[in-house]
Formats: C-alpha cells, sequence, structure tokens
C-alpha cells in the first residue's frame, strides 16, 4: 500500500511541474484539506482553487521534489523547491518546503506544507520582507493578501462559470 502513496506523490508533483493542476487536484480526496504558512488552512474546493490560481499565474516557474519517506500506512512526507517570479514584486523566490501528507482511500486526504515565511517573505519582498517577515502582524498581512487573492480568484471562476 505504501508504494501507492509514492506513485501518488509523484503523479502530484509531476502534474504541478507541468503545471497542470487539474492532475494534481485529481490526486485529493473530495475533502481536502490543506495548511501552508502564506494561505493558512484550505478546504475541499479552496485548495482545489488555490493550485489552480497558482498555476494560471506562474511565472519563471520550476519545481524538484525528492526524498519520498513513508511515515507509515497512512503518513509520508517529501521534500519540493519551487522556483518561480513572485508576480507582485518581480523578485525571483527559491522557496524550500517539506510536504506532510496523509493519505485515505487512495487519495491525498491531507496536505501540509511547511517553510520560512520570513525567508520567503525576504526573497518575495526584498528589504521589507527581511525586516518585518519574522513579525506575525506583517506575517497576518501576507496571509490576508493571499486569501483575498484566491477569494477574487474564486469569485471569477464563478461568474465564467453562469455567463
Amino acid at each position: 500500500m505504501t508504494s501507492n502513496h509514492e506513485e501518488l506523490i509523484n503523479k502530484f508533483y509531476t502534474a504541478f511541474q507541468k503545471l497542470d493542476y487539474k492532475g494534481m487536484v485529481s490526486c485529493y480526496a473530495d475533502d481536502i484539506v490543506f495548511y501552508d504558512p502564506v494561505f493558512g488552512l484550505l478546504r475541499a474546493n479552496e485548495v482545489r482553487c488555490m493550485w489552480e490560481m497558482l498555476c494560471k499565474n506562474a511565472k519563471d516557474f520550476s519545481l524538484k521534489y525528492s526524498n519520498i519517506k513513508n511515515l507509515d500506512e497512512e503518513y509520508s512526507t517529501c521534500e519540493w523547491e519551487a522556483t518561480y517570479t513572485f508576480s507582485k514584486t518581480g523578485k525571483k523566490v527559491v522557496n524550500k518546503i517539506t510536504a506532510n501528507m496523509r493519505f485515505e482511500n487512495g487519495q491525498i486526504a491531507e496536505h501540509s506544507d511547511a517553510f520560512s515565511l520570513h525567508k520567503w517573505s525576504s526573497q518575495a519582498m526584498g528589504f521589507m520582507g527581511w525586516l518585518l517577515g519574522w513579525n506575525r502582524f506583517f506575517q497576518r498581512k501576507i496571509q490576508n493578501g493571499a486569501r483575498k487573492n484566491l477569494t477574487r480568484f474564486m469569485e471569477n471562476q464563478q461568474k465564467d462559470v453562469s455567463a
């Protein structure tokens, strides 16, 4: 069973390398729960829309992943590194991330990405990110901005569907 987890992780990150959000979200359970330091806690359709938004807006994107480990029958982890241009500032970001995933019924049921928000904001926002990226208020401002962008994206998706 654990080799199926590895296959699913490979499928997810191979799709991500191609910015194929449909391939990525096909690996997820319908009620997927996701967490990372930028978006915070997301559920189900929010998760699917986040990946769609990120893939559609990616600039100069590349991704490497490695070190897949099956921790037990339910949990696996891997490391991945995304390199891209942050659209808001035009700055290059190299983000090193540890993913933790819980599997259920042959799909990813929970996915959390761990990385330093301070390191990320230092790269994405330059001096201000370096200076303030450790600060909870500043981190909350980053999260609120990311959530606002996701909400706007989801609202535009609804308009496109109903048009």
